[in-house]
């Protein structure tokens, strides 16, 4: 027992020890990094990712069926759009972007795939994509209903 509260007694010593008192101000340092996606919104030099939609809803899925859909974006923007990472909610689900810049005005594809092996029931999946838009993170959709194969 005296061991546990010296241990105690010494992490909470070195805690209040290593703080660093600085009087309640933050560092602008990350408030100010000109290379940051922060920026006024609109800035005429930014990308623009525009997507025709940004859900699609593929109905009935069979359970263990592979379905794909892809998202047409457009960068409308001035500047070269750079998406920098695809994440999805799950491992049932996967995104396929260009990994290289997209010039003003082309035209490219984010393909998602979604597996429903041992899914059922409704399924909405969300794919978030980083990129050097503002704002930086943008949503797409997926969603379903996966059904049980049926027995002839």
């Amino acid at each position: 027992m005296k061991y546990s509260i010296l241990i105690l007694s010494f992490f909470t010593v070195f805690a209040f020890i290593s703080c660093e008192n600085n009087g309640g101000k933050i560092s602008t340092d990350v408030v100010n990094n000109s290379k940051s996606a922060v920026g006024e919104v609109g800035n005429s030099e930014t990308p623009v990712m525009t997507f025709e939609k940004v859900e699609h809803d593929f109905g009935k899925i069979i359970q263990g069926e592979k379905v794909t859909y892809n998202f047409k974006f457009t960068n409308t923007g001035k500047s070269a759009l750079l998406i920098s990472k695809v994440s999805t909610t799950c491992g049932c689900t996967v995104g396929q972007y260009p990994k290289v810049p997209v010039k003003s005005g082309e035209t490219e594809y984010i393909e998602v795939a979604f597996d429903s092996k041992h899914k059922s029931g409704f399924q909405n999946k969300a794919i978030t994509i980083m990129a050097n838009t503002q704002p930086n993170k943008t949503t797409l959709r997926i969603k379903g209903q996966v059904v049980l194969p049926q027995n002839n």
